[in-house]
């Protein structure tokens, strides 16, 4: 009989396109020449510093949720492994969006072709999820409400970028910030982790 898949090399992988990811990123933030001004050239480099900011966290987020949620995983399936691929495959476009920002600058077609990139991956993470989560039998450690959120306000960036590219990014930010605060469940893993240590009191 063959042994199951193990989730190691999943989470391996996962950790290793990611970090990637991450890296083409900051490769793309170019040095301006010498020909204007070190004021000027960081006024030129300012949109692509701060998307790249926003890709920077909202790639971050996903590492860790993603780590949040194969930690439950003792052996992979084969849909699994697929709808991962499939998610890595959604998020490395982000990098791509990042560059195009900072090439053509902030547009109406730019800031609608960023969200793309940012709907694209929480879409495949509901499925990745749903997956992880029909094999582990446990549910969510975020909020299924908070992820349908998210892809709502990913997807409605998309026409609202043409009407105003401000709060087309103001959604994404939002996004990203409602993701920065740890799912509730691994708020009361953490603490009954802290509550279970034994205390240590001082010598009288």
């Amino acid at each position: 009989m063959s042994k199951p898949l193990s989730p190691g090399r999943l989470e391996a992988f996962s950790d290793g396109v990611i970090a990637v990811i991450i890296t083409i990123m900051v490769l793309e933030l170019h040095v301006p020449t010498k020909e204007i001004s070190n004021t000027d050239g960081l006024r030129a480099l300012l949109p692509l510093l701060l998307v790249y900011l926003l890709s920077f966290v909202q790639t971050g987020i996903y590492w860790v949720n993603h780590h949040y949620l194969v930690d439950d995983l003792d052996h992979v399936t084969h849909g699994i492994l697929w709808s991962n691929l499939a998610f890595l495959f959604c998020l490395s476009l982000i990098p791509f969006a990042t560059t195009w920002i900072g090439n053509r600058g902030i547009s109406p077609f730019a800031v609608s072709l960023y969200a793309i990139t940012c709907a694209l991956p929480a879409l495949a993470w509901i499925i990745l999820s749903t997956a992880i989560c029909r094999t582990t039998g446990q549910p969510l450690a975020g909020s299924p409400v908070k992820q349908l959120t998210s892809t709502a306000l990913y997807l409605g960036a998309i026409p609202v970028s043409y009407h105003s590219t401000n709060i087309a990014l103001g959604m994404l930010v939002l996004v990203a910030i409602l993701w920065l605060l740890p799912p509730k469940k691994v708020i009361e893993q953490t603490r009954a982790l802290k509550s279970d240590k034994p205390s240590h009191s001082n010598p009288s």
